[in-house]
């Protein structure tokens, strides 16, 4: 679409079968054999057919499983950092051949897409977890999953008959060429994207602030497919964020989209894969926090923007938006961060995930410096339930 960033690999693509096309497809698909998705594979498949995984038109083949790990880029050159796969048992691949078409469906044995088997290739659980993840510890929540997964990866082009229909935040979901119809329509030729699987609390507000003041728009998009148990459910969230831009955003600069993909926990290598994922969705810009994806204590603070100098802007395509780590300062009277403040943390307002959470429980509010009250209070009132 003219006037908008390209897509990642110059072209948006779209695995969703229409018309005869699908009904044919639908009709032979009940004939095949199935394989059965676990949820981040339903999110996966989704992100695929709507193109947000663009240029992957399927789960990865070999080279690109391996050069992903390898290189961070898949085997055609282009920058990507997660590997995009679909398992199965020893028994399973057992079964099934290199270019025999198969059902994808979900756990209920709803049919989502019908698959060509371009590949059978060996899943390298370890070197996955240590080149993607920086660990082998089965207490990060990334590499649990990746263990979790079968032994054997089928690679290969996926063409989908059936997008489940979605009981929660439908008016907030919208595919990557809305997105940018939308952004054209505004007129918005810089977006800024931001990624969130949090509540917002002040220091996030204050950051997309900061963004919106360079760009024409910004774009929340927080995450809604499978989180870690312990993080706060999409439903809560979403309250606090429309709660939030009723109140404190300007309506015409901001949209609320949800992001159907799964979390890694990948820290810098997850940095690069949401904002190529951005990028698709038509932001031109993409904000990085302080230990962006990152969990428990795997990456350093700044990992996710260091990781940004091992490519060429130009491949990564779109421009990322580096904030340090913010707060309210009582002598600067304002929110700030380390780049703009002059004054010692004995002036600043900064709580542990841990404080808040223990706040939160026992019904207190945290201070308004750090979180808008009106986002307290959907927490506290989730946290008795």
């Amino acid at each position: 679409m003219p006037g908008l960033i390209e897509p990642h690999g110059g072209k948006l693509v779209n695995m969703i079968l229409e018309g005869k096309e699908r009904e044919d497809a639908l009709e032979r698909s009940k004939k095949l054999k199935k394989v059965i998705l676990n949820d981040r594979e339903v999110s996966d498949i989704e992100m695929i057919a709507i193109g947000a995984f663009s240029p992957l038109d399927g789960f990865m083949k070999r080279d690109d499983y391996h050069s992903v790990m390898d290189n961070m880029k898949l085997s055609n050159g282009l920058p990507w950092t997660i590997p995009i796969t679909l398992s199965v048992t020893n028994d399973e691949a057992a079964d099934l051949k290199e270019g025999e078409d198969v059902s994808l469906v979900n756990k209920d044995g709803e049919i989502l897409a019908v698959m060509q088997i371009e590949e059978k290739h060996n899943h390298d659980k370890e070197k996955e977890s240590l080149q993607v993840y920086g660990t082998g510890d089965m207490a990060h929540p990334g590499v649990a999953k990746v263990f979790e997964m079968r032994d054997v990866l089928l690679g290969g082009r996926v063409s989908v008959v059936h997008r489940i229909k979605q009981e929660k935040f439908n008016q907030y979901r919208l595919d990557p060429e809305e997105t940018r119809t939308l952004f054209k329509e505004k007129g918005w030729k810089r977006v800024v994207g931001f990624q969130t699987r949090n509540p917002i609390h002040r220091a996030h507000e204050y950051i997309q602030k900061c963004a919106m003041e360079v760009v024409d728009g910004l774009m929340i998009h927080p995450i809604v497919g499978e989180t870690k148990g312990d993080d706060i459910s999409a439903d809560v969230r979403m309250k606090c964020y429309e709660v939030l831009l009723e109140n404190y955003y300007p309506k015409d600069r901001v949209m609320l989209v949800v992001n159907p993909a799964a979390m890694r926990y990948a820290g810098p290598k997850e940095a690069i894969f949401h904002a190529l994922i951005r990028k698709n969705y038509g932001c031109t810009h993409f904000i990085v926090g302080r230990d962006h994806a990152g969990v428990g204590n795997y990456y350093g603070s700044f990992d996710a923007h260091y990781i940004f100098d091992e490519f060429d802007p130009q491949e990564i395509g779109i421009t990322p938006m580096f904030f340090d780590h913010t707060f309210y300062c009582k002598r600067c009277e304002s929110m700030t961060s380390y780049k703009t403040c002059p004054h010692d943390s004995s002036c600043h307002i900064t709580l542990s995930g841990t404080k808040v959470r223990e706040m939160l429980k026992a019904g207190v509010i945290p201070p308004a410096e750090f979180s808008r009250h009106e986002v307290a209070k959907i927490l506290i009132d989730a946290m008795k339930q």
